[in-house]
């Protein structure tokens, strides 16, 4: 049996219980993430050859080969349709095997001829999966009649998914045009930190001190809307729905 419908075996209480577990897991990881690329982004910008840098670029791709797993296995919650889960765990191992061998610091194992290229594939491979992951838990979140912890979590889940997926289109558009976040950042991590970085001023209301291109810009103001949005929405949904334990027993 294909490991993804084991979770159709589970009581209603389990799979709240899993689903809430896979949340919480991917927070923990998204935390991480979004700290390295707030706070450990400077010796990168300096000097990404350093030993600090190449140290930094080898924990940071270790939590991001976990977290793009941790989203297939978020995903598991949502459908059962095999082409999709197998489509997507296959598109994501392929991505990480490749971003080892070519992105490795203290060795790279692959060269590649045409290094924008294969960031542009590489990008454009994951983030269409990061906006999948995104709809189905939005989708998932606004469904149901009660409130459960699951929805705590993915409600915090889902917000630093979208700042992180701004922040993978940002990286996306920097990539196919270099410097259109105003500034010159060497592609890959380094860039990828910055862009994960100006994505969260934005859903913060935080000035980044950055010109970006018009194109960018725009973008941005879409996710500030939308992040003030969702706030609203979720405020609105989830405080007015009755907790599970509240609901009335059959007598």
């Amino acid at each position: 049996m294909p490991l993804f419908s084991l979770k159709s075996l589970l009581s209603h209480k389990d799979q709240l219980r899993e689903k809430t577990k896979d949340y919480r897991r991917i927070v923990l990881i998204q935390v991480v993430i979004v700290s390295f690329g707030l706070v450990l982004s400077e010796p990168l910008l300096a000097d990404s050859k350093s030993d600090a840098s190449k140290l930094i670029i080898s924990i940071f791709s270790l939590f991001a080969a976990v977290y793009a797993f941790l989203q297939w296995d978020l995903l598991r919650n949502f459908t059962d349709n095999r082409i999709v889960l197998n489509a997507i765990l296959i598109a994501l191992i392929l991505v990480i095997v490749t971003g080892i061998l070519v992105e490795f610091p203290y060795y790279q194992i692959i060269q590649v001829p045409n290094r924008q290229a294969y960031l542009l594939t590489l990008r454009g491979v994951l983030f269409p999966i990061e906006v999948t992951v995104i709809s189905f838990a939005i989708h998932d979140l606004f469904s149901g009649s009660h409130m459960t912890p699951d929805k705590l979590w993915g409600e915090a889940c889902i917000f630093l998914m979208i700042g992180i997926s701004f922040g993978s289109l940002f990286d996306l558009i920097s990539v196919a045009k270099p410097e259109s976040l105003g500034v010159a950042i060497e592609l890959g991590v380094p860039n990828y930190a910055e862009c994960v970085t100006y994505s969260f001023s934005i859903l913060g209301g935080v000035d980044s001190g950055l010109q970006p291109s018009r194109l960018i810009r725009n973008i941005s103001i879409l996710e500030a809307v939308w992040g003030g949005l969702y706030g609203m929405l979720i405020i609105g949904k989830l405080l007015g729905l009755p907790r599970e334990e509240e609901k009335p027993e059959n007598k």
